[in-house]
């Protein structure tokens, strides 16, 4: 990263205000685990920044994990059993097959969207890897509440929950920071919340 480049990103940061923002869904409640981001903002860490997707007591963990664009995630096997960890996502199709530990490389993400990961072992283990197109992003809380450093005035925000139909496309705010606290309403239900059941027993020890 050049040096007129960090400049400009501080000039950029300190255009930004900290902004708490709540999703609710349609019956008001707060959304756990909802991913928000500012379409279009500068990265503001580095993309060497670690990000990681485990697998752990047979589940993907986290379930969801939000990376910008570029950025590389790691897979390590904390499980004493293998796994083979695989998506057929447009954003992003990759394979890896049965391993223990850590695969030596990790995967790069270089285009937006969702990434399904599944297990070809495993049939229950789902979870997503959401490759956003703006570098100032989070995870809402239990309390569906998010800080992020936003501008003044106008500005899209974008919102994904796995429990979309359609979870290839975010919902899209346009809004003004104009106060200390934000809030969002989805327009689409959710769907109901999906358990899956793990087998205990299987031959990949």
């Amino acid at each position: 990263m050049t040096r007129i480049t960090l400049l400009l990103l501080l000039l950029f940061s300190q255009c930004l205000l900290a902004q708490q923002i709540q999703i609710v869904d349609k019956q008001n409640q707060p959304v756990k685990n909802a991913v928000v981001w500012l379409k279009g903002s500068k990265q503001l860490t580095s993309l060497d920044s670690h990000y990681t997707m485990s697998q752990k007591k047979r589940a993907f963990v986290p379930h969801v994990l939000a990376v910008p664009q570029g950025a590389n995630v790691e897979f390590p096997n904390l499980d004493s059993i293998m796994h083979h960890v695989y998506s057929f996502s447009k954003a992003k199709q990759f394979e890896l097959k049965l391993y223990h530990d850590k695969p030596e490389k990790p995967i790069n993400f270089a285009q937006s969207g969702v990434v399904e990961l599944g297990c070809n072992i495993h049939d229950w283990m789902l979870g997503y890897i959401v490759v956003v197109d703006g570098g100032i992003y989070g995870q809402t809380d239990e309390q569906g509440m998010v800080e992020l450093s936003l501008p003044e005035g106008k500005f899209t925000l974008a919102v994904w929950h796995d429990r979309f139909n359609d979870i290839s496309t975010p919902e899209t705010i346009d809004m003004t920071n104009n106060a200390k606290s934000l809030s969002y309403q989805l327009k689409q239900a959710l769907l109901p919340k999906l358990e899956l059941s793990s087998d205990e027993f299987d031959d990949y020890e």
